[in-house]
């Protein structure tokens, strides 16, 4: 049965690190979570590590100017894992081919040309990687919509429709169906993905809940602390879908944020989640997550 808690402190001394969603846990894409900075920060301070475990399409780099322009300081983190990371090495190692159509804005172009010193190795070893018109493709790309702000995976139909007919494979940058910028809930690659293997196409997908994230974390966090084992390891999220059930898949102990993408489930009060409402909700969604809060803290 999940236990409800109020801070991580209550059960952080069980854990030597913590793989910590970023949207919906430490900012909303606009602002860090004050409580979420000061509780990864305690967590550090215990000799805990922190990895931010986010399924954004762009690579490690990039996610962390992101982080230093919303105000995330860098004190609460020992390292960042992005899908865009186990994304980048599947498409450089040609899951789809060399030459590519993306699906996705001009604000996940660093995808194609920023990578973390870990994959330079493999990219200098490999031919280069083309983007291209969907006619000349050998496979597509997808870190999200053309616009999230007013498009939705139906506007693609006629495009993934067009690729399902040359046997087009899909590398999914993001798993994420929806995330919430602010107040304003849009839609992520992993709709785009969903949309093309209803009608019979191939997706790939790197981030969470899929293993190829998890593998990565851990080598990254094996140059931190080689003596963690995944015993020692809690998963951070809001997603059900994706944090806890990648998570629980990999055998880990997860921490779900109840006040996140699922808030108006467990009553009126977002920070205090109702347990009889969420014990039910999670039996529908046949999840057992350890441990469950309404906001990181």
């Amino acid at each position: 049965m999940t236990q409800i808690i109020a801070r991580l402190s209550e059960v952080s001394g069980k854990y030597r690190a913590v793989f910590c969603d970023l949207w919906g846990c430490l900012h909303n894409g606009q602002t860090a979570f004050p409580e979420a900075v000061a509780a990864l920060q305690a967590f550090r301070r215990t000799g805990g590590a922190v990895l931010l475990l986010t399924n954004a399409p762009r690579p490690k780099p990039s996610v962390v100017r992101q982080l230093q322009q919303i105000g995330v300081p860098d004190d609460c983190y020992d390292e960042v894992v992005s899908s865009g990371d186990a994304a980048q090495y599947a498409l450089i190692t040609g899951a789809v081919g060399r030459r590519v159509f993306h699906i996705g804005a001009e604000k996940d172009l660093p995808f194609f040309t920023d990578f973390a010193d870990d994959l330079q190795e493999t990219l200098a070893a490999q031919p280069p990687i083309q983007r291209v018109p969907l006619a000349k493709a050998e496979g597509i790309v997808c870190t999200g919509l053309f616009d999230d702000l007013t498009e939705t995976p139906e506007d693609y139909r006629a495009t993934l429709l067009y690729a399902k007919t040359r046997g087009l494979k899909l590398l999914c940058a993001n798993p994420d169906i929806v995330v919430d910028m602010g107040d304003k809930r849009l839609f992520c690659a992993g709709a785009i993905a969903q949309a093309y293997d209803q009608i019979g196409g191939s997706s790939f997908y790197f981030g969470k809940p899929h293993p190829p994230i998890y593998d990565l974390a851990r080598r990254r966090l094996a140059m931190l602390r080689p003596e963690v084992s995944d015993a020692a390891i809690l998963c951070i999220g809001d997603g059900i879908g994706t944090d806890v059930q990648g998570g629980m898949a990999e055998g880990m102990d997860t921490l779900f944020i109840t006040g996140g993408l699922a808030a108006d489930q467990f009553g009126a009060d977002s920070a205090n989640p109702d347990k009889g409402l969420l014990d039910k909700w999670l039996a529908a969604q046949q999840m057992d997550p350890t441990h469950a809060m309404g906001h990181l803290r």
